[in-house]
């Protein structure tokens, strides 16, 4: 029987699989994003959240098979179908063929590796805060090719097109999404 996991239950299990703070403050920057989507388009926050949450699960034990071993610790758990899928979503031509079908795994596929990006030029700022942030900043970074080299720009190009989102608009809701959990985040900084 499946259930539809809470955000406690979901905390629970990310840090059962995960002890790096890294990983972690990358699953609630995701999270808080998946959370500021989900009210954007009138879904449902808490699902949104909770898969923004555990999209990593696996990646801490088991990077080679990224989104793979997160479907069978999920399916242990009794998760829903449609949690997993989006998750996998999330790893589409990267290590699935799962291609992201609603606006709940369009998001997640964009905003993974776009929230890297930001956390990155935050980090770059005087005032390494979140709050000042915004897309013109970003989008001076994301041109220079050798910063946050590891952050995949065509997957985020290919998401907001997906989404079917000005790459602009889609920065600035991610940012917007990532400056309400600031303090969760360290991202206040200075301000």
């Amino acid at each position: 029987m499946t259930k539809k996991p809470n955000r406690q239950e979901a905390m629970s299990l990310l840090k059962k699989h995960n002890k790096n703070e890294a990983l972690i403050k990358h699953a609630l920057a995701v999270e808080a994003v998946m959370l500021h989507f989900a009210e954007k388009f009138g879904e449902d926050p808490e699902k949104w959240q909770v898969i923004g949450l555990v999209h990593d699960l696996d990646y801490e034990k088991y990077p080679e098979e990224h989104c793979h071993k997160t479907k069978e610790i999920l399916l242990e758990e009794g998760w829903p179908e449609d949690y997993i899928r989006a998750i996998q979503s999330h790893g589409w031509k990267i290590c699935t063929d799962i291609e992201p079908k609603n606006n709940m795994e369009k998001v997640l596929y964009a905003i993974d590796e776009l929230t890297g990006l930001i956390v990155a030029t935050v980090l770059m700022r005087p005032s390494k805060s979140i709050m000042d942030l915004n897309a013109k900043s970003v989008k001076k970074k994301w041109k220079q090719k050798g910063f946050a080299a590891g952050v995949d720009r065509k997957i985020i190009e290919e998401g907001a097109s997906l989404l079917e989102m000005d790459l602009t608009d889609l920065i600035e809701e991610t940012i917007k999404g990532m400056q309400s959990s600031a303090d969760e985040l360290d991202l206040r900084g200075d301000l």
